[in-house]
């Protein structure tokens, strides 16, 4: 009842082109992050790249939720909408977390396995970007959601697999001659993972949605 009462109302629609504008910088962010891994004269310019997409990104949260606190009809409820914004600012707040640590220890260089996991971080951005136009229209998309949403999951397991095989590498190169390096390296791989993590839940926030509209 309360379903078919929400649709008869006029809604705020406005959320999903702010869904689609975050989802643009979070590519825009892991595709810098991607770049940023191969290391040298990359690192800099694609971390202020990521920094100015992290910027773009707050400002387009504080945009849904200040449509959020103005809107009577949402698509969706409330909670799923800043809970789902949230969760996908986090992802590249986290991107930025990465930039963070090898700013502090000046990294120029990056193990093969990172550079592989900046790649799961652009699927899973480009995954998530597919995902958040389709909710504009839950219903008729729902199976795909599905298994865009699933997708991610089985990216950021290869992501974790990715992390726990670096681990190991960079311990037994590094662990006893260059313990440094190896704290170093450490923080870079778990940031990398954590990233991947926070896509993780953007997928799971979407699902959430998906099985209360549909």
């Amino acid at each position: 009842m309360l379903k078919w009462f929400r649709s008869l109302m006029p809604r705020e629609d406005g959320f999903f082109e702010l869904f689609t504008q975050h989802a643009i910088t979070l590519i825009a962010g892991s595709e810098a992050l991607n770049a940023l891994l191969t290391g040298g004269d990359a690192v800099e310019g694609n971390a202020s790249i990521i920094i100015t997409e992290e910027h773009k990104a707050d400002e387009i949260t504080r945009e849904v939720l200040q449509a959020l606190r103005r809107s009577f009809i949402t698509p969706f409820d409330r909670n799923d909408i800043q809970d789902l914004i949230q969760s996908m600012d986090d992802a590249i707040d986290q991107m930025h977390k990465v930039v963070k640590i090898v700013t502090l220890y000046d990294v120029r260089s990056f193990e093969p396995l990172m550079r592989e996991m900046g790649s799961t971080v652009v699927e899973a951005a480009r995954l998530t970007a597919e995902a958040v136009p389709l909710l504009s229209a839950i219903g008729a998309n729902a199976s795909r959601l599905g298994e865009l949403t699933e997708a991610i999951t089985r990216v950021e397991s290869r992501s974790d697999e990715l992390q726990e095989q670096g681990l190991r590498a960079l311990y037994q190169a590094k662990g006893h001659s260059d313990p440094m390096a190896y704290m170093i390296g450490r923080e870079i791989y778990d940031g990398l993972e954590k990233v991947v993590d926070r896509f993780e839940d953007v997928a799971n926030e979407i699902s959430g949605i998906v099985v209360e509209n549909v």
